[in-house]
């Protein structure tokens, strides 16, 4: 933008420098000076209402200081946990015998969701202003660095830490220094922020999607520390895929002390050449799982054997035999319906709306009837009785009858949706439909082989396996036939409408995703499937 005599009218340009805070990103809307209400950033549209909790948190000002301020005001920030009252919230749990957090974030996240706002009054939370976003004035400064100055004024804590270059050297210069006292800080930082300063330039700048052209992330490298992986276990997943885990001899990194660490797969120990008894490098970023990166192998002493790591032939909690799939790098227990590791995920997963149906036997009545040992195997629901249901939390007598009702309901079910509940790796709803759709009866699909199975269109190799490996096994037979003895019977899928082979569509690939705002994702895929 050019003025009369051919000079340009912008401001040159500056960068506004500030910490990455590692902790929960918040609105605070003010009306004539005084706190109205708090929220979480949630999904950039709606948050989690925590008004009364963030009252309690001593750097949130309840009444804006001076008179110079918008009559609407909303102010977003980041609310932290210092890393002195993470430490001492953390030995106060170990006392208890509490859980403790995995770090500063979490524990920031987690005291603002307290329904008791004494809790996290308690937590010695921080909040740091980092913009404003609505005003009801419109603009309330020229520059980003004149907006925190005027938050400053208000009452607002900003970073210490904040500066202004005028070249990308100076913002390199920056986020190198700031790297270096990282560990110094008194809160958790995972990089810095770089804002171009004046606001004229970033409106000029815009948006690509969501992002901003006038603000970038320089993320720090992930912390590392040297330690030696002392044994490695094998833990069972709730879809029965089974990880190594490193047992470490514990070392601070990342801001916590970590004596675990995910090695992912059979492949990746022999990526890593990995032996028991070597010194590792373990790598830890924010709130991700702490990962093996590499064997120090200068380090290996050739006078100490070190062992090698195998997969053991059996489940490590059920003993059924562990799959090793040729065409995967996943080994998998294949006790699906009787491994313990498997039970709540599987009965969850069996009786959800798109499986079983059985209404009201949700995520948290599944949970307390495994932990009691009142079903020990997905079979078991068949076994429920109302009495027993009526004594669990949050039930009563009548809830209990709805929930037998909807368990002798679901006894008369189509094939394809039972297939898909029986929870087999791989298998969804489509291949559920194509086995029933490809076999006249169920009894064909439990005796067919893979090659059988492959000769079908869209499955291949893997999901073959999957499912002839389910149906070979001796126990999920064995629940097969106590399904039969508790009255399962198969129906006949509702005919729908024909298929319109003219449609635009037909024969096309179509994706669904997100949410559609006039019918679910179910409705549409039924038009999809009838439109060819």
């Amino acid at each position: 933008h050019l003025d009369q005599s051919g000079h340009s009218n912008e401001p040159s340009i500056e960068y506004a420098l500030e910490p990455k805070l590692d902790g929960v990103a918040v609105s605070l809307f003010y009306k004539n000076g005084q706190l109205i209400y708090g929220a979480t950033r949630g999904d950039g549209k709606t948050g989690e209402d925590i008004t009364h909790n963030v009252r309690t948190i001593h750097s949130v000002p309840l009444s804006l200081a001076g008179d110079q301020y918008p009559e609407e005001l909303e102010v977003r920030g980041e609310i932290v946990m210092p890393k002195k009252a993470f430490k001492t919230l953390n030995e106060e749990a170990l006392k208890k015998g509490n859980k403790l957090f995995v770090n500063p974030r979490n524990a920031a996240s987690g005291s603002l969701r307290q329904l008791d706002p004494k809790i996290t009054a308690s937590r010695k939370l921080k909040l740091f202003a980092y913009g404003i976003g609505f005003t009801s004035q419109g603009s309330i400064a020229s520059t980003h660095s004149d907006s925190l100055k005027r938050l400053q004024g208000w009452g607002f804590n900003i970073s210490a830490e904040m500066r202004v270059a005028s070249s990308i050297d100076d913002c390199f210069a920056f986020c190198q220094a700031l790297e270096s006292k990282r560990s110094e800080l008194e809160h958790d930082i995972d990089g810095a922020v770089i804002k171009v300063k004046h606001y004229q330039l970033q409106e000029r700048l815009g948006f690509v999607s969501r992002s901003p052209r006038w603000a970038i992330a320089y993320k720090f490298a992930a912390e590392e520390e040297m330690t030696t992986l002392m044994a490695v276990d094998f833990q069972v997943g709730r879809t029965g895929i089974i990880t190594p885990v490193a047992r470490l001899e514990p070392i601070f990194v990342g801001g916590v002390t970590v004596s675990n660490a995910t090695l992912h797969n059979m492949d990746e120990i022999r990526r890593l050449d990995l032996k028991i008894g070597d010194k590792v490098i373990v790598r830890r970023a924010g709130d991700v799982i702490p990962k093996v990166v590499r064997v120090v192998l200068e380090q290996r002493d050739s006078s100490k054997p070190l062992t090698e790591i195998s997969l053991p032939d059996n489940c490590p909690v059920c003993r059924s035999p562990i799959d090793i799939d040729t065409t995967s790098i996943h080994a998998r227990c294949s006790g699906t319906l009787i491994c313990p590791a498997q039970l709540k995920e599987s009965i969850k997963h069996f009786a959800s709306r798109k499986a079983m149906d059985i209404e009201g036997l949700g995520d948290k009545l599944i949970e307390q009837l495994v932990d009691k040992a009142l079903v020990k195997s997905v079979t078991d629901i068949y076994e429920l009785k109302a009495p027993v249901l009526a004594l669990m939390d949050r039930m009563g007598a009548k809830s209990a009858s709805k929930v037998i009702d909807a368990i002798e309901n679901s006894k008369h079910i189509e094939l394809s949706r039972f297939i898909y509940a029986l929870g087999i790796p791989e298998v969804g709803q489509t291949t559920a439909e194509l086995l029933t759709n490809h076999f006249s009866t169920f009894e064909q699909i439990i005796h067919s082989t893979e090659e059988e199975l492959m000769e079908i269109p869209d499955i291949g190799p893997v999901v073959a396996h999957n499912i002839a490996t389910f149906f070979k096994h001796p126990d999920n037979l064995n629940k097969l036939t106590l399904f039969e003895k508790f009255g399962i019977t198969f129906k006949q899928a509702p005919l729908s409408e024909e298929v319109n082979t003219t449609s635009n569509l037909f024969g096309k690939s179509v994706v669904i995703t997100g949410t559609l705002p006039s019918m679910s994702r179910d409705d549409m895929s039924a038009k999809l499937k009838l439109a060819g």
